[in-house]
């Protein structure tokens, strides 16, 4: 039977504002990511996710969408895109494109054009606002000129569209065809979940980002991704579309998944999982009992990066458990979604100064919110200070960078054995041998207290999670280890690949 590439894919996402400078302007580019496709290669990705490199008055980082067809001048042009794409399938790389169907920018010409009073069916309109607040702190609901109120489930600057008009079914389905004709391999989707709003808009009490609720989760959403798989479909070379879902449930993730719906979607579970072997396995056996073609990720552009996350849960063992999920992720059925800088062990940045931040999440709050830029800071590729290869000599990147980034550059950690680069060079390079010969399916072994086991075909997979060293199981010889592994035992936050 044919396997389709993205089942066990490795996929890197690329915050394009913070890969690479390549125009000397502070920002990443189009251009920068294409010059670093080699490293990308070289480090073992199957795919690249692009994040909105669209048009757009930057309110959000690019997720406030002006137009959907294009590509900003911040980020180079039309013709620099088709270069990557060529580029990267030369490298043997996939390449994703975000998509942002929830909501556009209020720059957008609909929008405009409703602010002038035509059209305001494609977006959310209303007399009154209920009680529904922002994802991103305060009111959903913005008053415009003539006393109507706008949806905004983030940004005042990002207004929902009315998914129940079949202008936007038809809009959506054509700005797919435009890339698609340009040939990306597939979509991820923001706010895959969105969408619909339920019927009469009613008052809600859990208003969760996770909830099913007259907000999120509401079925029609399903037709339209019915649509979407059907359209895929008509193009050759497996294209696909991953779903940024958020539910209560493995249950509800599965409901995105199904034949005809999306390919994939994100598994947020195992990023939300404490260090602990017990929810490890409950998320594990939830997602592989319920979700066909399970994906898994640590860190992504939205959420601290996980290094800190454990970090901050038993300080001084971030980075040993940073690496330690790694390989169980690496070892899990599915594909696995890597966030750029993870490859270099960075820490969020928790520093950046009020005057530095960007992220609206907190402006709406006023501050009280840090919001989502201390995982945004520029990539460091080289050199003992700011810029760190990411922009030119003497051009500020757009968010500062601390000076402990000179110890993680990719220069500085590439050749040593001991680096975290190479660490993922390794574990990549292993993995796509091993998921040409191990089945799909894994099977748990008893564990020591604190630990999880468990083997697929060939292949056993073990991590400490408790404070003592616990004995390894038999086997022939190490595959890998996140860490030093002596006298047949495991140490504390420690991972490894054995083969039976």
């Amino acid at each position: 039977m044919d396997i389709p590439w993205w089942r066990d894919a490795v996929v890197y996402e690329i915050y394009v504002r913070s890969f690479a400078d390549a125009s000397g302007d502070g920002v990443g580019d189009l251009v920068g990511v294409r010059e670093r496709l080699p490293y990308l290669a070289q480090l073992g990705v199957d795919a690249i996710w692009l994040t909105p490199f669209y048009p757009s008055p930057m309110a959000d980082g690019g997720y406030d969408v002006a137009d959907y067809r294009g590509v900003d001048p911040l980020f180079g042009t039309l013709a620099d895109f088709e270069a990557l794409v060529s580029d990267a399938h030369t490298h043997g790389m996939k390449v994703l494109v975000d998509i942002v169907p929830n909501h556009s920018s209020s720059r957008h010409p609909w929008f405009q054009e409703a602010l002038a009073g035509r059209g305001r069916d494609r977006y959310v309109f209303r007399d009154e606002p209920n009680n529904w607040q922002s994802t991103f702190s305060g009111p959903a609901w913005t008053q415009v000129d003539d006393g109507q109120w706008y949806l905004h489930l983030f940004a005042p600057e990002q207004p929902d569209f009315n998914w129940r008009n079949p202008e936007v079914h038809e809009e959506f389905l054509d700005v797919l065809r435009f890339w698609l004709d340009r040939g990306v391999d597939g979509f991820r989707i923001d706010v895959a979940m969105g969408l619909y709003k339920a019927e009469g808009l009613p008052d809600v009490g859990d208003q969760s980002f996770m909830s099913v609720s007259p907000i999120w989760g509401q079925p029609e959403v399903h037709e339209v991704y019915r649509q979407w798989r059907k359209l895929l479909e008509s193009y050759p070379g497996e294209r696909m579309a991953v779903g940024e879902v958020w539910t209560d449930s493995a249950a509800d993730l599965a409901l995105y998944v199904r034949p005809d719906e999306l390919h994939q979607s994100f598994n947020f579970a195992w990023l939300q999982a404490p260090w602990s072997p017990t929810a490890f396995k409950k998320v594990i056996d939830d997602t592989l009992s319920t979700v066909p073609f399970a994906t898994w990720v640590l860190s992504n552009h939205d959420v601290v990066r996980h290094r800190t996350r454990y970090d901050t849960a038993d300080p001084g063992t971030g980075l040993a458990r940073a690496k330690a999920a790694l390989l169980v992720m690496l070892a899990l059925p599915g594909s696995a979604y890597l966030y750029q800088g993870e490859e270099l062990g960075l820490p969020e940045v928790k520093d950046i100064p009020p005057e530095a931040r960007q992220d609206p999440i907190f402006f709406q709050s006023k501050g009280t919110l840090p919001g989502r830029d201390g995982c945004r800071v520029p990539l460091p590729w080289s050199g003992d200070a700011a810029p760190f290869g990411f922009s030119p000599e003497g051009v500020d990147p757009w968010l500062p960078q601390p000076g402990t980034f000179a110890a993680l550059t990719a220069e500085a950690q590439s050749g040593d054995s001991d680096s975290t680069l190479e660490f993922y060079r390794r574990a990549l390079a292993c993995r796509r041998d091993l998921v040409r010969s191990i089945p799909y399916h894994l099977e748990w072994m008893d564990s020591p207290e604190g630990a999880l086991f468990f083997t697929r075909g060939s292949l056993t997979c073990v991590i400490n999670c408790g404070p003592d060293p616990v004995p390894l199981p038999p086997y022939d010889h190490l595959i890998m280890s996140s860490g030093p592994i002596t006298d047949d035992s495991l140490p504390p936050d420690t991972a490894a690949w054995l083969q039976a």
